[in-house]
């Protein structure tokens, strides 16, 4: 497993392996807890543990204060036709409560930064709930641009 330093002495962040599986799914659980969303979550820690860790649909960072977990970086590849290569997509970032303000943020883009230029990504795409505004200040702070003349679409598994 490999491990991200970064400038800050006490954070860092590892990839993670099937026997992280409920601890990244205590961190999704929380997210959706922070967005008002634990009514759609479905999955379970098993589900996460199958279809990250055995079928690696995603990878997942655990970020690390010293040695205490504090959140997660989920990610995968998308493709861009138009640019004719895969980039990355974060699906969710998670930083428990108490260690937001602290730089970590900063850090966890650095590595996945990182991460896409070792992997020759053209570029890094996201979202975010539109009433989240420290999140959308940040990311625009970063240079993040938001993409205001597209709109998200859904077929959920009624539909598929």
């Amino acid at each position: 497993m490999k491990t991200y330093q970064s400038n800050i002495k006490a954070f860092s962040m590892r990839e993670t392996n099937k026997n992280d599986a409920e601890l990244v799914f205590s961190f999704i659980y929380k997210l959706a807890i922070y967005e008002n969303m634990t009514d759609v979550v479905t999955a379970t820690y098993k589900d996460i543990e199958k279809s990250i860790f055995e079928d690696h649909k995603a990878e997942v960072l655990l970020a690390y204060e010293n040695d205490t977990p504090i959140g997660i970086c989920l990610f995968h590849e998308n493709y861009s036709t138009f640019m004719g290569q895969a980039n990355m997509y974060i699906e969710d970032i998670f930083i428990e409560e108490k260690y937001r303000h602290q730089g970590y943020g900063t850090e966890i883009f650095s590595i996945v930064k990182q991460i896409a230029k070792e992997r020759s990504y053209g570029r890094v795409d996201w979202v975010c709930l539109d009433w989240n505004t420290p999140s959308i200040e940040f990311y625009k702070k970063m240079g993040a641009k938001p993409l205001d003349e597209w709109i998200l679409f859904r077929l959920d598994t009624k539909n598929i």
